[in-house]
C-alpha cells in the first residue's frame, strides 16, 4: 500500500454527493455576489458568510483538507486581484493626483492606526494587539472600491482616480503589514528589525523596479520598437502578450518574495510595470501586422474602441494590400494588459478564484462565538470610530479659505458674530437681510444652491458655490461666512474609503493564526480578534450601501439638470 501511494496517486471518481457539494458551493457563491452586487454593492460579505456556512464554523460540509485546498486555490484570486489593480493604474491620472491621492491615503491609514489604540481600554489589548487591529482596519477594498465606482461609473472620473490611487496606496501599505504581521508573529514586542526590515525592502524593491524600468528597460524597450518592422507575426498575437505578462507577474512575484517582501505588493507592481509598457507602446503607435486567426475580430474591435481610428475614416484599409493571410497593415496598440486580463483571467478570477478566496476567509470567521454582548457592543463602537477615521479622508476636497490661519481666524470671528446676533436679536434689528443671510446655513439637501465660478477653473477644486442673494452687496461679504461648497465629492470619497474588505480579513486572520490577538490564557478565537472581525464586517457592508445611496442621489441630480454648470460633482466628474 505505501509502494502504491508512492508510485502515483490513484484515480477514483468522486461520489455524487462531492459533486453535489461542490457545485452548489460554486453556484451559491457567485449568485449571493451578482445579487448583493446589484443591491448593496457589496457582494463579498456575502461569499463570506457562505463561507461561514459551508465552512468549519458552520454545517462542516468541507473537511480540514478540503478547506486548505480551497484557501490555497483562492490565494491565486487575491493575488490577480491586486495584479488588476496595478493594471488599472494610470501613470499619467496617478502623476496628476499623486499628491492629493497621497495625502488621502496618509490619512485613512494614520487615523485608523491611532484610534485603534482605544482598543487598550475597550478589551484591554497591548500595546502590538492594537497595532495589529489598526493594520488589519486601515486597508481598503480593493475589490469593493473597484465595484463600487464600476458599477456607479466613477471608474474615469477624477474622483474615481482619486479614490482608486488612494485605496491602492492603502491596500500597498497593508500589503506591507501582512508581512510585518507574519514577521512579528508569536512575539511579545516590537523588533526595529523585523519592523524595518519589510518596509524598506518594500521601498527598495519598489524604487528598484522604477529605476529599472526609467533607466534600462525604457531605451531598450524604444530602441526594440524601431525595428518593427523585423519582428516576427506572432509578437503581436493575444497569446504572446499571455505569455509575456504571466512571466512578468511571476518572475517579479518570485524576486519580491525572495528579497523578503510581500507577493501581493509585488502582484500589484507587475501590474504597475504592464501597464507602464503599454504606455510606452501607445506612445509609439507602433504599425502592426493583424495575424490573429481566431482572436482577430475580438482584438480589433476592442482597439478600434480604444484608439478612435475612425477619425480619420479609415476604419477598413484591406482593399490595397493582397498579402496573404490578411495581413493588413494597420496603426493600432499591441495587446494591453487589460485586455489580456479580460480575455484570460477575468472569467475564471471572478467566478472561481475570488469566491474561494473570500469563503476561505469565512471558514476563518468563528461565528458562533461573535454575538456575546460584550462582543457585540465593543465591535459596533469599535466599527464606528473605524468609520470615521476613513470618512475624514473626504476633508481633502473641501476648499477651505487659501490661508489656513487667516481663514480659521474669520470663520471663528463671523461664528462669534453669528452667536451674538442669535442671542441679541434687538441689536441688529435694522439690518433684517445680513442677519437672514449670517444665519441661515445650507444644507446639503438644498439641491438648486449649486452653480459655477469660473473664477476658480485654475484652482480645480470646487467649482460649486453658492450663488449670492439677489440683493447682496460686495461689501456685505466681509460679514458673512465663505459660500459653502458642495459636499457630494468629499461624502461619496470618505464612505468608498470606509470599506474594508480583503486585505483587512486577512491581516486579522494572519495576526490571529499567529497569536498576536490571543492571549496566553485564552481558548478559542479571542475577544480583540472577534472585535476587528466585527469592525470589518460592518465598515464593508455600510460603506457601499450609503455610497450607492448617495450616488443615486448624485445622478437624480444630474438628470434634472440640463446645465453641465451645475453639475453636483463639478470637477470631480470630469
Amino acid at each position: 500500500m505505501a509502494s502504491t501511494q508512492g508510485s502515483a496517486f490513484a484515480y477514483h471518481e468522486p461520489s455524487i454527493k462531492t459533486v453535489l457539494n461542490y457545485t452548489g458551493f460554486l453556484l451559491t457563491l457567485n449568485i449571493v455576489n451578482t445579487c448583493l452586487d446589484q443591491l448593496l454593492y457589496c457582494g463579498l460579505i456575502g461569499q463570506l458568510f457562505i463561507g461561514v456556512l459551508w465552512g468549519t464554523p458552520g454545517a462542516q460540509w468541507f473537511d480540514q483538507e478540503t478547506e486548505r485546498v480551497i484557501q490555497q486555490i483562492g490565494y491565486l484570486g487575491l493575488i490577480l486581484l491586486i495584479y488588476e489593480g496595478g493594471l488599472s493604474t494610470s501613470i499619467k491620472s496617478l502623476k496628476a493626483n499623486i499628491l492629493l491621492s497621497t495625502a488621502v491615503a496618509i490619512t485613512g491609514i494614520c487615523v485608523p492606526m491611532g484610534l485603534s489604540f482605544i482598543l487598550k481600554e475597550i478589551v484591554s489589548a497591548t500595546s502590538l494587539q492594537s497595532f495589529a487591529a489598526g493594520a488589519a482596519l486601515s486597508a481598503t477594498s480593493l475589490g469593493t472600491t473597484f465595484t463600487i465606482l464600476s458599477t456607479t461609473q466613477l471608474t474615469t472620473t477624477r474622483l474615481g482616480t482619486v479614490t482608486t490611487s488612494a485605496a491602492m496606496l492603502d491596500d500597498v501599505v497593508g500589503l506591507v503589514m501582512i508581512q510585518i504581521i507574519s514577521n512579528l508573529g508569536g512575539t511579545n514586542s516590537f523588533s526595529p528589525v523585523t519592523v524595518i526590515r519589510p518596509v524598506f525592502v518594500s521601498i527598495g524593491f519598489a524604487v528598484g523596479l522604477l529605476l529599472l524600468c526609467a533607466f534600462c528597460l525604457q531605451p531598450t524597450l524604444k530602441k526594440l520598437l524601431g525595428y518593427k518592422d523585423k519582428f516576427p507575426a506572432f509578437v503581436g498575437t493575444a497569446q504572446f502578450a499571455f505569455l509575456a505578462q504571466t512571466c512578468v507577474l511571476v518572475g517579479i512575484m518570485a524576486g519580491a518574495t525572495y528579497a523578503g517582501t510581500s507577493s501581493l505588493f509585488a502582484a500589484y507592481l507587475a501590474g504597475v510595470v504592464v501597464s507602464w509598457f503599454d504606455g510606452l507602446v501607445a506612445e509609439t503607435k507602433i504599425p502592426i501586422t493583424d495575424l490573429q486567426s481566431g482572436d482577430s475580430h475580438d482584438q480589433t474591435l476592442n482597439h478600434q474602441g480604444s484608439t478612435g481610428n475612425s477619425k480619420n475614416g479609415c476604419t477598413e484599409e484591406t482593399p490595397s494590400p493582397p498579402v496573404p493571410a490578411r495581413q493588413t497593415e494597420i496603426t493600432h496598440k499591441l495587446p494591453t494588459g487589460e485586455f489580456i486580463y479580460s480575455k484570460y483571467y477575468k472569467a475564471p478570477v471572478n467566478r472561481i478564484l475570488l469566491p474561494f478566496f473570500f469563503a476561505s476567509i469565512g471558514f476563518a470567521i468563528p461565528i458562533t462565538k461573535m454575538f456575546s454582548g460584550q462582543v457585540v457592543w465593543r465591535g459596533i463602537i469599535y466599527a464606528m470610530l473605524m468609520a470615521i477615521g476613513k470618512m475624514l479622508t473626504g476633508l481633502w476636497l473641501v476648499r477651505f479659505s487659501p490661508s489656513p490661519v487667516s481663514g480659521l481666524v474669520s470663520t471663528i470671528k463671523k461664528l462669534f458674530a453669528c452667536v451674538h446676533s442669535c442671542a441679541t436679536p434687538w441689536t441688529i434689528s435694522g439690518k433684517p437681510n445680513q442677519n437672514k443671510k449670517t444665519t441661515q446655513i445650507p444644507a446639503i439637501q438644498d439641491d438648486s444652491a449649486y452653480v459655477s465660478t469660473p473664477n476658480n477653473v485654475e484652482n480645480e477644486s470646487w467649482p460649486m458655490n453658492r450663488s449670492p442673494a439677489p440683493n447682496s452687496r460686495p461689501s456685505s461679504r466681509i460679514s458673512l461666512p465663505p459660500k459653502p461648497k458642495s459636499l457630494y465629492p468629499p461624502a461619496i470619497l470618505g464612505l468608498a474609503m470606509v470599506a474594508r474588505g480583503e486585505v483587512g480579513y486577512l491581516i486579522a486572520s494572519i495576526a490571529e493564526s499567529k497569536g498576536m490577538f490571543s492571549n496566553e490564557s485564552s481558548e478559542g478565537p479571542s475577544e480583540t480578534y472577534l472585535v476587528v472581525i466585527w469592525a470589518i464586517s460592518l465598515c464593508t457592508l455600510i460603506g457601499p450601501i450609503l455610497v450607492g445611496t448617495l450616488v443615486r442621489r448624485v445622478k437624480k441630480l444630474q438628470q434634472s439638470r440640463e446645465d453641465m454648470r451645475s453639475d453636483p460633482l463639478g470637477v470631480w466628474r470630469i
